[in-house]
């Protein structure tokens, strides 16, 4: 919903596919996303399941850990006819692994990627709702993937790479599982995209971090915005970065873009 938002932000047209329980977190949920004037007609009512609800705590260094409970009402997405074809009618489709950690929101996720142009993997692991086989089958499908720092050393380590740098990892990763291109994320010290088999780096901005919740999700929907109007990598890094930045100076994950940030990156 955080990549959906800062899309949202910044024009770019997009639509959630999730479900809310019917109950008052449900509704306030809606309500909330209808308040930013965002589409919900794709987010399902579960009849039985609670709204989902995460409780996070933040470190010294304000790096989140996250309590996420379960069952909810996002375990279990139906796929139909509405989402199909909104998938199909869409330049990307955006998806992670958390979502797939129940038997029928996998499925939903899957049949979709069918019909998806482009298949955009934020990895996004959440202990314990992962486990290699998932993320293999979920990496084959992926033409772009976002990953952090973190991340790729649980992957380095669960599929045998061997590289000793940033650059051999991505490309030992990209050629393992034909993914066009690879975005890894650096905290505070940046990020760097493989494309091409070029590898773009930048080192980020230096910011007072306030809370980074939602800070990879904004740099993700920037770095989608941005791609998808087929600018440069190298602005496209920069871009990404700075409201990145951003969000991590700010409280809570949806701040409002203020117009310094909005002219800087866009």
């Amino acid at each position: 919903m955080n990549v959906a938002l800062n899309l949202h932000k910044q024009n770019i047209e997009s639509n959630f596919i999730s479900a809310v329980g019917d109950d008052e977190n449900g509704n306030e949920l809606i309500a909330f996303l209808q308040s930013s004037q965002y589409p919900t007609h794709l987010i399902q009512a579960h009849p039985q399941l609670p709204t989902s609800t995460v409780e996070v705590q933040l470190d010294e260094q304000h790096q989140a850990t996250y309590t996420i409970n379960e069952p909810v009402a996002w375990d279990d997405i139906k796929v139909n006819d509405a989402n199909i074809e909104a998938v199909k009618s869409s330049d990307a489709l955006v998806y992670c692994s958390l979502t797939c950690r129940e038997e029928s929101s996998k499925n939903t996720v899957l049949s979709l990627l069918k019909h998806a142009k482009t298949k955009i993997f934020d990895i996004n692991l959440r202990k314990p709702f992962y486990s290699k086989e998932l993320i293999e089958e979920l990496l084959k499908q992926a033409n772009i993937l976002k990953i952090n720092e973190d991340e790729i050393l649980w992957v380095k380590e669960s599929f045998g790479l061997t590289g000793n740098s940033d650059e051999q990892l991505l490309k030992q990763l990209s050629n393992q599982f034909n993914i066009d291109i690879i975005c890894l994320t650096l905290g505070d010290k940046g990020a760097c995209v493989l494309k091409d088999g070029k590898l773009f780096k930048h080192r980020g901005y230096k910011v007072q971090v306030v809370d980074t919740v939602g800070a990879g999700d904004s740099f993700l929907a920037t770095f989608i915005a941005c791609y998808l109007q087929g600018y440069p990598m190298e602005r496209i890094l920069d871009y990404a970065c700075k409201v990145g930045a951003f969000v991590a100076s700010q409280h809570g994950a949806n701040p409002e873009y203020n117009k310094k940030i909005y002219q800087m990156a866009l």
